[in-house]
């Protein structure tokens, strides 16, 4: 009888939250001309191979937060691929360990011509708090050339994002390993 009253009562006071407000085209500028961008490089989309070589997992959660709603980079034409062989873009996260070191250099020669590499993160850019040693072969340009660092331990969706703009936008391609 209690629930009859309760719906009695949500009837006679109706809606009392604000409307939903009208959705301001705006705001969709950035990232139409971040697609245009894109389309005009690619002609379609980027491929992303990422490679954690021994980090600490901080920077993959920020990496994954770009692939929800809030950041929709699929939406923008930036695809995360499994392979390295189907990759524009090798984005690496972590102080390269001794035993992924091999793996990193196989990773980067598999990735066809054109290719960037963007290093993620203070361990990926400047080794972090491991820096160099009998474990860590420090940072990412160690190992690999690297087009962009993207700093911050994590560094920001955003600031990702805008790394692998800054990479893809340039326009200038990494030179084949030797």
């Amino acid at each position: 009888m209690a629930t009859h009253l309760i719906l009695q009562k949500m009837f006679r006071t109706g809606f009392v939250s604000e409307p939903a407000p009208a959705a301001d085209l705006a705001l969709r500028t950035r990232e139409q001309h971040i697609h245009a961008d894109l389309l005009g490089i690619f002609g379609q989309a980027v491929a992303i191979r990422h490679v954690d070589a021994g980090s600490c997992n901080g920077c993959e959660l920020e990496i994954h937060a770009l692939g929800g709603a809030h950041y929709n980079i699929e939406g923008l034409g930036v695809k995360f691929v499994a392979s390295p062989r189907h990759a524009d873009l090798l984005l690496v996260t972590g102080p390269v360990s001794r035993h992924l070191e091999v793996a990193l250099k196989r990773t980067y020669e598999a990735t066809p011509e054109p290719k960037w590499v963007v290093a993620i993160g203070d361990c990926g850019c400047t080794g972090g708090m491991f820096g160099e040693s009998y474990a860590s072969c420090g940072r990412v340009a160690n190992v690999i050339p690297v087009d962009v660092e993207v700093p911050g331990c994590p560094p920001t969706p955003l600031a990702l994002l805008e790394g692998i703009l800054a990479a893809v936008s340039a326009g200038v391609k990494t030179p084949a390993a030797s």
